[in-house]
């Protein structure tokens, strides 16, 4: 299939940047090789991941179909269903404000808090959050120990004791090695700083960074965010909590309650366009 002359949006949610496609009637096939062009950031677009916005025949919802960066299928992305989420009232897809999008890990429930064509706030029920156990990722000479955390995708959030943000900042981040038995789908691993100021309700604030399977390192990961605040809330001995969670593309709000997760975020559209020629 060629994709000439296709129609794109590029957007990002706290700097976790995609390439949209709106493909409200799915009448596109795009395989690995084409997803990894348009997300390549010298010959093509450039993205962490591109999503395509499709109206699901058998729901009647939205779906979105999110793919990582180097083409393959991902369940679920946090920052991305922001951007979605904008995209479609931005584009006059959507026009309610609450509304239900429909992912391969599940059901999305979400709230459009204000939105213009370019900016906009979104808070997303991202269900069900399961801590599946504990395991270790080695990045170059650094071990990480951490729990691992089911938000749809896996995950492994690391709090290190005594990492104060600057030293995170300055950490070097390479390709992960971790437990293929206990992570058989690949893993995103989370590297977070202790929980910091939590009173009461609120469950205060910690700093991340993010590898993310399929991209490398990002400026943010929705669902990682929410694995970074049950992790950071469980070893704070806190079962319930908001965390602000900050990475290096910006900030989001997790609130978890009763085993289920809230994020709210920013979402920014950058440009329109049109690509000019066909994949070579």
């Amino acid at each position: 299939m060629s994709i000439a002359q296709l129609p794109f949006i590029k957007a990002h949610a706290t700097e976790n940047d995609f390439v949209v496609i709106v493909d409200v009637n799915d009448e596109l096939d795009l395989d690995a090789g084409q997803v990894a062009y348009l997300c390549n950031r010298r010959a093509g677009i450039g993205g962490d991941g591109l999503l395509r916005v499709v109206r699901s025949g058998e729901t009647g919802r939205w779906f979105m179909d999110y793919r990582n960066a180097d083409g393959s299928i991902a369940e679920m992305c946090g920052n991305g269903i922001r951007a979605f989420a904008h995209v479609l009232v931005a584009e006059g897809l959507e026009a309610s404000r609450e509304f239900e999008v429909d992912t391969r890990a599940g059901v999305k429930t979400i709230r459009v808090l204000d939105a213009d064509g370019t900016h906009a706030t979104v808070s997303v029920g991202m269900g069900p959050v399961a801590v599946t156990g504990v395991s270790t990722a080695r990045m170059g000479e650094q071990q990480f120990a951490g729990i691992g955390v089911d938000v749809g995708n896996p995950h492994l959030a690391c709090v290190i004791p005594g990492l104060s943000a600057e030293t995170l900042a300055a950490m070097e981040f390479s390709q992960p090695e971790f437990d293929r038995e206990f992570f058989p789908e690949g893993v995103n691993v989370e590297v977070l700083t202790e929980l910091s100021g939590a009173t009461g309700d609120t469950g205060g604030e910690v700093h991340m960074r993010v590898w993310e399977r399929g991209v490398g390192e990002t400026r943010s990961c929705g669902t990682g965010t929410v694995a970074a605040a049950q992790a950071a809330l469980a070893d704070a001995g806190i079962e319930d909590g908001e965390v602000t969670v900050n990475v290096p593309g910006g900030a989001v709000r997790v609130q978890l309650a009763g085993g289920e997760a809230t994020m709210t975020g920013p979402s920014t559209i950058v440009a329109r366009g049109q690509l000019a020629g066909a994949l070579a």
